[in-house]
């Protein structure tokens, strides 16, 4: 393992990926410990190539955080992705509290006021869409599946009365 494999396969990833720094840090570390496992070498000794190769896709530009995180927004949001959701999903990918922060900011005040809601509301309407929930599920079965419908948009993150103004909607009204 040299520093030019390890930059190869950096290249490699973006190419194909759209990464975080952390996620670039992640990826190389697996990739140098898989390696170092089969050759019998200690993955540690390899950390400062890592950090000196992630350093170099920084300052080169290839990878980008807040870039990242705008996008990752965006498409979070077009899936259906409440904004707590959006927050946990970027915390696990290694983006900084504080760029997630900027980001969530960002997206409030490219919103003009009072819309925030609606915003939400979308998101919640394509989650219930792209899950069968509430009024996108079988009428025959809407009523015994409520509780569930609720449930689920719970845990995705949404307020109860979003939930249940989503679940409570009719068809023609949620498109």
């Amino acid at each position: 393992m040299s520093p030019t494999w390890l930059e190869r396969s950096a290249l490699h990833y973006l190419e194909r990926y759209s990464a975080s720094t952390e996620m670039l840090r992640r990826t190389l570390a697996r990739r140098v410990e898989k390696r170092a496992r089969l050759r019998g070498e200690d993955p540690a000794a390899f950390a400062e190539m890592i950090a000196a190769t992630v350093a170099r896709a920084v300052s080169a530009g290839l990878v980008d955080d807040a870039r990242f995180t705008e996008t990752r927004v965006a498409t979070l949001r077009r899936r259906g992705t409440s904004s707590r959701g959006v927050s946990a999903k970027l915390a696990a990918k290694g983006v900084p509290r504080d760029v997630v922060e900027a980001a969530m900011q960002a997206e409030r005040d490219a919103v003009p006021e009072g819309e925030m809601e609606a915003i939400e509301d979308q998101a919640a309407q394509a989650y219930a869409k792209r899950r069968r929930l509430g009024p996108y599920r079988r009428p025959d079965q809407r009523a015994s599946y409520r509780d569930r419908d609720l449930a689920a948009l719970a845990r995705a993150g949404f307020a109860y009365a979003l939930a249940r103004r989503v679940v409570d909607t009719e068809v023609e009204e949620a498109e």
